[in-house]
Order: C-alpha cells, then structure tokens, then sequence
C-alpha cells in the first residue's frame, strides 16, 4: 500500500458512494460532462458474476434459515434474553432514524456548488472503476483506485486519483455511539457540504480510526 500510495497511511479501506443524481445541465458541462455511472464489468467479470448468482442464493436461502431458527429461538427464549433482543432492536429502530437524520441515505447533500458536488462531479473521471480506497495520512485525505474497472488486482494497479489537503475536509462517523454494525461514513467538507462512504466492510479500519478520533480527549488518553 505505500508503494502505491506513495505514503503509509494511517488508516484506509475500501468504499463506494451511492447512485450519483443526475445534475444541472449546465453544472455537467462545466464539469467536462464527466461520466456519472463507474464502467461497465468487463467480460471476464461479467463471467465472474455469472458463475457467482448460484452462490449468492444459495447464501440466501441459509440467512433465511437462520432468520427462522433465530425467531423459534427468541419464543423459547428466558425472559431476560426476550428483553435484550427487544433492546436490541430498538437500538437498530433508533440507529435507522439516525441514518435518516444525519444524511447517510442519500450521496450527497445536493449542493452542485459545494466541495462534495464539484468531487461527484468528477468522480468517476478520475477513475471509471466503482470502488475508492479511502487513506487518511496525517491530516489529509487520499482517494485511490486503479486507472480502470477490474474484477481482480485492484490493490496492484491503484494509484492515487484524488487528494483532499488537510483542513478542507474530515471523515466523520456519526453512528459511532450505537454498538450495531456499521458501514457508512461522511465525508464532511469545510463549506459544509457532505458525501456518504460506504465501506466494503462492516466496522472497518477507517471505522476505528476516526471513532478514537472522535473521542474526547480524556478518552482517548485513558485509552492509551
């Protein structure tokens, strides 16, 4: 990774951001009419998809196994574990009208103008592929992916595509304060202007980072 990066970066995982609204006419050409959509899969991930599907509903059909287990064992279950698993999902009720409130379900705040509209803008000019490794190094942000969309060798062939200085925006997690699985983030600009990430792993590096981040002070130092 600091090979490709250039840089060791302090924290950094792999991320996609939602479907790109389609933009003012005159704000897209502005923007060079960068394409909105990442590349087609090649071929030869096509043909990986393909051979994948069974799989995929195979998965299916266990997790919907497991939801029925998961359901005759919560009417057998203690009282005490038929209140955690009603406080449980109160949290997730909770943590939904959160995703809600803080943004996270759409890609942007819908500023064109702002940081966030002008980088959706060019998103995908910088790179057709439909994946961002996200770095944090020091105090600055590093976007990286491979010059094209490819199904294998990603963390081979990625470079750096864009670069966000230090001070004009912070990566965020507002769900850090519910113990529930996460995967989204914001990426908050000084203008005010936001995207949301959302990484291929639940809980991610990135996650961790930025959550010891957020702490206060005396947090982090009884931590440490």
């Amino acid at each position: 990774m600091r090979d490709r990066l250039g840089v060791a970066p302090d924290a950094a995982a792999w991320c996609t951001i939602g479907k790109i609204p389609q933009p003012p006419a005159e704000a897209h050409r502005a923007a060079g009419s960068a394409p909105l959509r990442p590349a087609f899969i090649r071929p030869l991930g096509m043909l990986g998809v393909t051979l994948g599907t069974p799989v995929l509903y195979i998965s299916k059909l266990f997790a919907l196994i497991a939801t029925g287990e998961e359901a005759l064992q919560r009417m057998l279950s203690t009282t005490r574990e038929q209140d955690r698993h009603r406080a449980a999902m109160l949290e997730k009720r909770r943590r939904d009208e959160a995703v809600v409130e803080f943004g996270l379900d759409r890609t942007f705040d819908g500023d064109w103008n702002g940081a966030a509209g002008r980088l959706l803008l060019q998103w995908y000019s910088h790179s057709p592929h439909h994946e961002r490794l996200v770095a944090l190094a020091g105090n600055r942000i590093l976007l990286a992916a491979p010059p094209k969309r490819v199904s294998i060798r990603r963390d081979a062939l990625m470079q750096v595509v864009a670069e966000i200085p230090a001070g004009e925006a912070v990566l965020a997690d507002p769900l850090a304060d519910f113990t529930l699985k996460n995967d989204k983030l914001l990426l908050r600009f000084d203008d005010g202007s936001w995207l949301t990430l959302k990484t291929e792993e639940w809980d991610s590096e990135l996650h961790t980072y930025v959550k010891r981040r957020q702490q206060p002070d005396e947090a982090r130092a009884t931590e440490a």
